[in-house]
Parts: structure tokens; C-alpha cells; sequence
């Protein structure tokens, strides 16, 4: 069996989404070759060709797929199906998107946020914000997935020696156009790849406080910051810091969670997280049912003292 992984790159390098999806692929696959879709990626390429596990790189360079148009990419994928019994995605939001057009139309049902690979044909997969987790069997002659990436240690990036190819770009669809990205520079760690996060809930009270008391304990231990959806619902925090089951799912060292009360949506999105540590002053609050340290305390109190401890 030979499975195809779409790479995440920014055209110059992989991104570590990668690796973990092709971890997954490593579960059953005896063959694993790696799609670079992009503009002038050649360095991309060159990266992938050297992720252990790796066997063959194929790179589609084209204009149309610079900034990985679903639309575009699905196309690509298509027209190399025929060689391939699986198609694996990572997660993420160019995952998400491109998984289901492929899927479509190769006729086939995707099998989203893959946990687990029990053999080649039956995958774990979480239900129901996590509450539930389902064993999926699929008889589709091609499978379709996309890979929870926090669930699969990621190969390393370097020790192989995989074979470069490039195909053919197929042509632009013309179904959508790139028109411009808003980029927030931020020195702190990608929220998604971050050992230590530190987050912050609607207890906080309003976006000037959130800044106050969350960022200097961010600081202290080089954390990125994530913010509830209440706490993002609410105007305290921007939407790309938002963890949970409709915002980014997270698995960090150590997680820290302030004035988060713990629904179930904000709990699916960290509670793989190795360490969790949960400040609030409700004692009957839902996220203390999965935190590994819990203290029961006033949060404008708490976390300025826990920051002077830390100095």
C-alpha cells in the first residue's frame, strides 16, 4: 500500500503538521511519498526529501499553488489518485479544506481527525467534542483522512533520503483567487507547536486585564498565549488564540488555564495536554475534572503572585 501525504510548507521549509501526519502514515503504509504543492518550493522539497520515513517526494511547482488554494491543490491530488490507496491531511485549516473536495470526488467518505491507526483500515477517531471515541472501519478501496496531529509523535526531520519527482502542475481551476493575508508578527512560540501555553478565560473580565494578568506569566515562561471562546466571544482575545473544538487543538508540556471554567468545546481542544494546571476560583468547575493541578483561588490574586515566584 502506498499513502500520499500533503505537505504543509510556506514554499522554504516543512511544517512540523507534517511530520505528525506522516507518523500516521507510518502505522500501515509501506510506502509513504509526500506532495509539495507550491511556488518556487524547491527548498520545501529538498526538506521533505530528508523527513525520515519518507520514500518519495513529488513537487507540483506552479503559480496556482503558491498560497495552496483548496480548490487548486484537490486538483493536483486527483490527478495522482490512481497510485494511491490512502490520502492523509493533517488537521489544520488547508487540511481541513482540501480532505473534503478530494474526498467528494473520489466517491468516498472522509474519516476526520484521525487519534489512533488500528490497522489499515480501521482508524479512532474523537465524537461529540471528544466525549466519545469512535472505532471507524471503512471497505472504500481509497481512504480519505485527515490526522489529529497532537496524537501522533512526529517523525524526524532529518535522517532520510527520499527520492525527488517532479509531476506536472495540473492548471488553475480558476474557482478562486488569493487576494491578500493579514500577518500577525508575534515573537512568542506558534500556538499549535508550543511546549507551554498559557491561557485565559471569561473570567478575566475584559481584554485590558487579559493583557495584564495572562501576559507576564506568559512571559516569564516563554508561553504562547490561547484564550475560551468565551473569552475570544467576548473581544479579550483575537481568534487565533482561540483553543478548543472550533478553535486550535493543542497538546502542549504544560498547559496553563486561567480563569477557563472548562466546557466541553474548550476541553476537546487541550486535554492531551501532558501537564494541565487549572486556576479558578469555582472548586465545582469542569476543567479542575481534568487538570493534574488544580488551585481553587481568586486569578487577579493568584497569577500576579505565581509571576513574582517565578522572578
Amino acid at each position: 500500500m502506498t499513502s500520499l501525504v500533503l505537505a504543509e510548507h510556506d514554499n522554504t521549509s516543512i511544517k512540523p503538521a507534517t511530520l505528525h501526519t506522516i507518523a500516521a502514515a507510518t502505522k500501515f503504509a509501506e510506502d509513504i511519498h509526500v506532495l509539495v504543492a507550491g511556488h518556487q518550493c524547491d527548498a520545501a522539497a529538498q526538506a521533505a526529501a530528508t523527513i525520515a520515513g519518507v520514500t518519495k517526494v513529488l513537487v507540483a511547482d506552479a503559480p496556482a499553488f503558491e498560497d495552496m488554494l483548496a480548490e487548486n491543490v484537490a486538483a493536483q491530488i486527483l490527478a495522482l489518485a490512481e497510485g494511491y490507496t490512502q490520502f492523509l491531511f493533517p488537521s489544520t485549516a488547508n487540511g481541513k479544506n482540501i480532505a473534503p473536495r478530494v474526498a467528494a470526488k473520489l466517491d468516498v467518505a472522509q474519516i476526520s481527525d484521525v487519534l489512533s491507526v488500528e490497522s489499515a483500515d480501521t482508524f479512532m477517531r474523537p465524537m461529540y467534542a471528544g466525549n466519545v471515541i469512535a472505532t471507524v472501519k471503512t471497505a472504500d478501496t481509497k481512504k480519505v483522512m485527515t490526522i489529529r496531529t497532537t496524537a501522533f509523535d512526529g517523525v524526524a526531520a532529518t535522517g532520510g533520503s527520499a527520492t525527488v519527482e517532479v509531476v506536472a502542475p495540473t492548471p488553475d481551476t480558476g474557482l478562486s483567487k488569493f487576494v491578500s493575508r493579514e500577518v500577525v508578527k508575534n515573537d512568542r512560540p506558534e500556538l499549535t507547536a508550543a511546549k507551554i501555553i498559557v491561557s485565559g478565560g471569561r473570567a478575566l473580565g475584559s481584554a485590558e486585564k487579559f493583557t495584564e494578568v495572562i501576559t507576564p506569566l506568559a512571559d516569564k515562561l516563554g508561553a504562547a498565549l490561547g484564550a475560551s471562546r468565551a473569552a475570544v466571544d467576548a473581544g479579550y482575545a483575537p481568534n487565533d488564540l482561540q483553543v478548543g473544538q472550533t478553535g486550535k487543538i493543542v497538546a502542549p508540556q504544560l498547559y496553563i488555564a486561567v480563569g477557563i471554567s472548562g466546557a466541553i468545546q474548550h476541553l476537546a481542544g487541550m486535554k492531551d495536554s501532558k501537564v494541565i494546571v487549572a486556576i479558578n476560583k469555582d472548586p465545582e468547575a469542569p476543567i479542575f475534572s481534568v487538570a493534574d493541578y488544580g488551585l481553587v483561588a481568586d486569578l487577579f490574586e493568584a497569577v500576579p503572585e505565581l509571576v513574582k515566584a517565578l522572578a
